[in-house]
């Protein structure tokens, strides 16, 4: 591999989906009668990103066990949180000059 090729970005682009298209293509799946691979080649993104967001949504809903959507927030806060304090507890405390 040359040093351009190494250096070239690989061509695919991250999409990014805003909640309103998201909550669209699971219910055009939840509500219909239609599989997740139809609606999916129907709108152009992947089977694998609309089959993760249907069975999101069905956690959500209460229809499958999970981690709901708020729940996992909740969990990478708190992890967030315990790992910052456990960065400030193991730094060493600084020495006050006795006086």
């Amino acid at each position: 591999m040359s040093l351009m090729e190494r250096d070239r970005p690989s061509g695919r682009t991250r999409r990014r989906f805003s909640k309103e298209f998201k909550a669209d293509a699971v219910a055009l799946v939840l509500d219909g009668d239609r599989p997740v691979a139809h609606v999916a080649r129907d709108l152009g993104i992947g089977e694998s990103n609309l089959g993760d967001w249907v069975r999101q949504a069905r956690i959500d809903r209460g229809d499958r066990p999970g981690l709901a959507t708020g729940e996992r927030s909740e969990l990478v806060r708190l992890r967030r949180e315990s790992s910052k304090l456990r960065m400030e507890r193991e730094l060493p405390c600084e020495r006050r000059p006795s006086g």
